[in-house]
């Protein structure tokens, strides 16, 4: 995933700061997914009517705000069994 530096941008805002702040400020900018784009604004108003202490925060929620095609193989686990009926890998205790 490519935030094209929206952690930057994050990082150079004044803080505290709304989510209507952060979305009129950078709204139009791209996130670059791996399977799509996502438009910055619609991602941060996932978060809510929300007040960002700092930067940090700002930058977790969009992080948590961005949609299935952030990640790769959308259902896909290397820990599960493969197919119905079959036995998947041992469990791993970390």
């Amino acid at each position: 995933m490519r935030l094209n530096r929206t952690g930057d941008l994050m990082h150079a805002h004044e803080f505290p700061a709304t989510t209507e702040e952060l979305t009129k400020a950078y709204g139009d900018r791209t996130i670059e997914l791996p399977n799509g784009t996502a438009r910055l604004g619609d991602v941060l108003e996932r978060a809510g009517a929300e007040t960002f202490t700092n930067a940090v925060d700002a930058h977790s929620a969009i992080l948590c705000g961005v949609g299935h095609e952030a990640i790769g193989r959308r259902y896909y686990s290397d820990r599960d069994a493969y197919a119905m009926g079959e036995d998947g890998p041992d469990q791993v205790s970390f």
